[in-house]
């Protein structure tokens, strides 16, 4: 889903580490599912770096 948005918000994976405050190799590690990620660090890649809303739903 990561890769989908970044793609579709036309930046490389670089471009959007720089505006998130992150290394371009997190945003790779995520991507390709090989680390975990903070709740607060999703918020902060999908609303700042991909200016997208993201909703929280726990069924």
């Amino acid at each position: 889903m990561l890769k989908e948005a970044r793609k579709e918000a036309n930046l490389t994976q670089e471009q959007l580490a720089n505006k998130v405050g992150t290394k371009k190799s997190y945003i790779s590690r995520l991507e390709n599912g090989k680390c975990d990620i903070q709740l607060s660090t999703l918020y902060r890649i999908f609303e700042t770096g991909l200016s997208r809303k993201v909703n929280l739903l726990i069924g």
